[in-house]
């Protein structure tokens, strides 16, 4: 399994000390903002503050879920803030089913219900599959377990018996 772990650069200070480089304001990567702005479209929300919280705090869920090459392939796949917030996660112990996924995207957003939970899972997944390919989509989707394909706006087909 590869692992990815973030690096920060690390800047000399006066005297020999060596601090980590601060950390990059996202509203200056253009690829950030893109990805920001079409989940603000894809979800209807009414300020880009409101879309950049919805998409940290669900990309920072799902970082906990998707593991191994996947996770590396998705975090090299996303502009560098939102790779950053997927990387940053400590694995689940325990994978969560669709629906308990989006109640705890919901325990981390403030008053939010299930039905909000899930317009704003899905408003951030459903702009996925353009930005990181339907090929890597399906390989997320086949180490999640079922009921996750609708959260990123496909259909969820089971074989017949």
């Amino acid at each position: 399994m590869t692992t990815l772990t973030p690096q920060k650069p690390a800047v000399p200070q006066p005297g020999g000390d060596i601090t980590p480089a601060p950390e990059p304001r996202p509203a200056q990567d253009p690829a950030w903002r893109e990805l920001v702005d079409a989940v603000r479209e894809a979800g209807q929300y009414p300020t880009r503050s409101e879309a950049e919280s919805v998409t940290r705090i669900v990309l920072s869920a799902l970082g906990g879920h998707v593991v191994g090459d996947e996770r590396v392939d998705l975090a090299r796949a996303l502009p560098e803030e939102a790779a950053r917030v997927v990387a940053s996660q400590i694995p689940a112990t325990r994978q969560l089913t669709a629906a308990e996924f989006v109640d705890s995207v919901a325990a981390r957003i403030e008053g939010a219900t299930p039905a909000t939970a899930r317009w704003d899972v899905s408003s951030v997944l459903s702009v996925l599959p353009p930005l990181v390919g339907d090929e890597l989509v399906t390989r997320i989707l086949d180490q999640l377990p079922p009921g996750y394909a609708l959260l990123f706006g496909r259909a969820e087909l089971t074989p017949a018996a």
